[in-house]
């Protein structure tokens, strides 16, 4: 089959198709004389697969070793470790969530929402900045009303300064 159809059958877009491809998640495939891709029933099984693991939110190199114990020896063992490697990074992940969510909806709950320029909200985002290296900011706002930092900040790890999980 080409790879609309292959996209069609695996519910994968041929764009990531050739990404998997690329990347060598699944083999290259095979070329008609024409140079369009070929793909076999073994190819769209495991671009579902990979669909699946990419439903549950595994990252690509987990994915990658979940592959590699479908299609060759796989000890539950192994597999098990990969999955359980996984829900603990989800349960991490939800709860960074869910302190930015409190913290957020704290920050909201404390906003008069009026035409008054005074919001928690701001104030906290600026302290944020302020506190991430934007002190000549905070010197050009000093002594502007409504653009002091202080007041309580919400604790919580940025998603973004997560280390790289370990498979």
């Amino acid at each position: 089959m080409n790879i609309g159809q292959a996209s069609t059958a695996s519910g994968v877009s041929a764009k990531m198709i050739r990404y998997y491809e690329s990347i060598h998640l699944i083999p290259t495939a095979g070329r008609t004389d024409a140079g369009y891709r070929v793909y076999t029933n073994v190819d769209v099984d495991a671009l579902r697969f990979i669909h699946r693991a990419r439903e549950f939110g595994f990252p690509i190199e987990r994915i990658r070793v979940l592959v590699d114990l479908w299609q060759g020896s796989r000890p539950s063992r192994e597999v098990k470790r990969v999955a359980l490697d996984h829900v603990a990074e989800l349960d991490r992940r939800i709860a960074e969530l869910a302190a930015m969510r409190d913290a957020l909806r704290e920050l909201a709950d404390n906003c008069h929402g009026d035409h008054r320029p005074e919001c928690p909200i701001l104030r906290d985002l600026e302290g944020y900045a302020n506190s991430a290296g934007a002190a000549e900011r905070a010197s050009a706002t000093a002594g502007r009303p409504g653009k002091r930092g202080g007041g309580k900040r919400a604790e919580f790890a940025p998603l973004d300064s997560r280390p790289a999980s370990r498979l």
